[in-house]
């Protein structure tokens, strides 16, 4: 299955053509290991369907199906444009598409988020971005860990989320990685609506 059918269901959910283009193109530009890794490289902090071969792909799809069930709420959909639903979408379903670096290593990169929003910002032409929209993506990219912004030797590393549009994206990562909540996938990979 190539990545266009893989990722078929959350393309459709970009309301804009041109951004569902430029999100394939960045699917398409992520390693192969975002389609095989789990989404903890302990195990540890993520629920079972994100967990073992393909969780990290599992996870990131959940990450942006709670995103959109919740702008589809209007109480919450109302505060954002069309826009921005559709890059914070976007940026949800990539958060951790270099979670193990590159070139890939072991175990997560705790930097990942900026590598992730680099990764953004760098190719943006490439994805047929504006500088803007990389840099709406990047911004909430890499404030996705949330409070979570030390290292493992205690040293901040990373940003906490600041906007409401940072606070969204890491509220719906916080999501899909909580052990109560289960998301049921079919054995392609769809989320199971």
């Amino acid at each position: 299955m190539n990545r266009e059918e893989l990722f078929i269901d959350e393309l459709d959910l970009i309301e804009n053509e041109d951004y569902a283009s430029s999100l394939l193109e960045i699917i398409n530009a992520l390693p192969e290991y975002w389609l095989e890794k789990p989404a903890s490289s302990t195990g540890k902090y993520h629920p079972k369907y994100a967990l073992g071969e393909g969780g990290l792909l599992r996870h990131s799809k959940a990450a942006m199906r709670i995103g959109y069930d919740l702008l589809s709420d209007p109480c919450i959909g109302e505060k954002y444009t069309s826009k921005e639903k559709d890059l914070m979408l976007m940026s949800l379903l990539v958060h951790d598409g270099i979670k193990y670096g590159i070139p890939e290593e072991k175990y997560t990169r705790f930097d990942h988020p900026i590598l992730m929003a680099n990764f953004v910002k760098e190719k943006h032409q490439e994805f047929h971005l504006s500088k803007e929209d990389a840099e709406f993506m990047a911004d909430v990219i890499k404030t996705h860990m949330g409070s979570w912004t030390k290292d493992y030797n205690g040293i901040e590393v990373l940003e906490p989320p600041k906007t409401k549009y940072q606070n969204f994206v890491h509220m719906c990562d916080f999501l899909a990685s909580r052990k109560m909540l289960n998301v049921e996938f079919d054995k392609e990979n769809h989320i199971s609506v």
